[in-house]
């Protein structure tokens, strides 16, 4: 007997994927209409100085709206939320959106009409209240982009000194850091200072911690290490 055509092996699996492609591209507008999706929660992620129920009341959506509307509008918003690196939502059935986002990293305090604010390491404002969750970071005297900006790369090159540092600013065309002393000297009460250019790299930032270190061994007591030289680290020295 013939076989059908519609029967043949080709036909069903053509069958199969325009059934899927429907169900794909059409479930979502059949369901919008169901109370069963309709947005009930949306849970926020990875938030640490904005508050949550901030980041939902900017949102374009409210209880009500269906799970399956489109959600092109809310990453644009997003996107556009200041103080944030990354933004990103996806849909949890039946009724709850996730926004998972990343802020950007506070590098820094600086005090403006009396009150303090968190810099960013391109200098600039973030729009978080250093009370929620008050970082331990240096306090600068401006909103320097060059001046967080090296703080930024004393902080990847070495988590320690980045820590020990209390105060940034500006020194003519350079940057003085102010830091407590190490672990080992604590007993010291001078007023430690680092001074680097602008734009010092990882490497100038080690060599001044490998400098401080041997210096720590001999038991040498030092006020200021000045990096600005080319392949050295001059060093001022303190009351024995």
């Amino acid at each position: 007997m013939a076989q059908s055509r519609l029967s043949k092996p080709g036909w069903k699996v053509l069958g199969a994927l325009s059934l899927g492609a429907l169900l794909w591209f059409g479930a979502p507008r059949l369901l919008e209409g169901l109370d069963f999706f309709q947005l009930r929660k949306i849970d926020v992620r990875g938030q640490r100085y904005l508050r949550a129920e901030d980041i939902v009341a900017a949102l374009p959506l409210r209880p009500g709206t269906s799970i399956f509307a489109s959600l092109d509008s809310v990453n644009r918003l997003g996107d556009s939320i200041p103080g944030l690196e990354s933004f990103r939502v996806h849909r949890r059935l039946p009724g709850t959106l996730v926004v998972t986002i990343r802020e950007t990293e506070p590098i820094a305090l600086v005090m403006r009409r009396g009150l303090l604010q968190l810099l960013s390491a391109r200098g600039r404002v973030l729009p978080f209240d250093p009370r929620v969750a008050a970082p331990d970071l240096p306090l600068v005297s401006e909103a320097d982009s060059l001046v967080t900006g090296l703080l930024a790369r004393v902080r990847d090159a070495d988590a320690t000194l980045f820590g020990r540092v209390t105060s940034a600013g500006r020194s003519g065309e350079d940057v003085l850091l102010g830091v407590e002393p190490a672990a080992e000297t604590a007993a010291r009460k001078d007023r430690l200072q680092v001074r680097f250019r602008p734009d010092a790299p990882a490497g100038v930032i080690r060599a001044v911690m490998s400098v401080e270190q041997d210096l720590a061994k001999r038991g040498r007591p030092w006020v200021e290490l000045d990096a600005r030289f080319a392949g050295q680290v001059v060093v001022r020295w303190g009351a024995a």
